[in-house]
């Protein structure tokens, strides 16, 4: 007899639920990016969120929340109402920083809701120009004659480029010098300059530098190959088998966020990545347009994090405060 009681609870909250996909959005909805204007996340969420809003027919105000890492904007949006009218931009860099600060205001899968990936921040093995080495295979073999005889640089200890290295140095046997800089810009910086042999960066910091013919790209770390770089080959391809780094930006909704209207969000945000405009600005910024459920998403956020936690043990990183 229960259950004839417990199902009409259960329709109803069904019905209240699709009831508010249907009406939303009825305002506003607030979109944080903690992350300073004018970088990738940022680039990403105005570019996607402006033809959502243009879909949805409500205005999509991007905010810059930034401080810590991201620590800050992403507990303002930890905290707020989970009715779809506060969301948040981030990268994978939100999955890293539970296994690099002691104690966060918020639990990083349990918070949360991903909601859609928005692109891929394509990376790459890049070399100084001078490097006696054109493929991954010649930079193994370099690498293995000359123990902790090649550097590279990465943004910091743990870091989005430090973390891949350490895959790489993994799978193939080498030992590298590692230099960390304060940052991507001094990090690929550093490589033109010829201070270091090797980095693994972001291709829209060093897409400059291999114009300039200061650097040269060996591999991308992401399972299939960029659009900004077509000619260049995965990791996987040149032989280092599996490898898969890709870090990611992705929209994100306070826990308990009702699954329509995460869906409606899913939806709108796919459209958007399908129209022309919206892949070529992208894509203009060496970034990857990334359409995926939210089922998908989840799986990938899961995926990543096991991944980083592994990955950061292994720098010896300490926890910062």
């Amino acid at each position: 007899m229960a259950i004839f009681r417990i199902l009409p609870v259960l329709v109803a909250a069904l019905a209240a639920g699709a009831g508010q996909a249907q009406d939303y959005p009825s305002r506003p909805v607030r979109v944080i990016v903690p992350w300073p204007a004018g970088g990738s996340n940022d680039t990403t969420a105005r570019v996607v969120m402006k033809a959502v809003s243009e879909s949805i027919g409500q205005p999509v105000v991007v905010e810059n929340k930034a401080g810590a890492a991201g620590l800050i904007g992403a507990n303002l949006v930890a905290k707020a109402r989970p009715d779809g009218y506060t969301l948040m931009v981030h990268s994978a860099t939100h999955l890293a920083n539970a296994f690099l600060y002691k104690k966060l205001p918020y639990d990083t899968l349990r918070d949360f809701t991903p909601v859609a990936l928005l692109a891929a921040q394509p990376s790459a093995l890049a070399v100084r120009a001078s490097l006696p080495a054109r493929n991954v295979g010649e930079f193994v073999k370099l690498a293995r004659s000359r123990p902790r005889g090649l550097s590279y640089s990465s943004a910091g200890v743990a870091s989005a480029s430090h973390l891949p290295m350490l895959m790489l140095a993994a799978a193939t046997g080498v030992d590298l010098l590692h230099v960390p800089y304060n940052g991507g810009n001094p990090q690929t910086m550093a490589l033109a300059a010829q201070e270091v042999d090797a980095s693994i960066t972001i291709l829209s910091t060093v897409l400059p530098h291999l114009q300039s013919g200061a650097v040269r790209l060996l591999a991308v770390t992401s399972v299939g190959r960029s659009s900004a770089v077509p000619e260049v080959p995965t990791l996987a391809e040149a032989g280092i088998k599996d490898f898969d780094f890709t870090p990611w930006i992705g929209l994100f909704a306070p826990t308990d966020t009702p699954a329509a209207i995460v869906g409606k969000l899913n939806t709108e945000v796919r459209k958007a990545l399908d129209r022309p405009e919206v892949r070529k600005t992208l894509q203009r910024q060496a970034l990857d347009p990334w359409p995926a459920s939210p089922a998908e998403f989840s799986r990938r956020v899961r995926e990543d994090s096991d991944k980083y936690a592994a990955l950061i043990r292994a720098t010896g990183a300490g926890l910062k405060e």
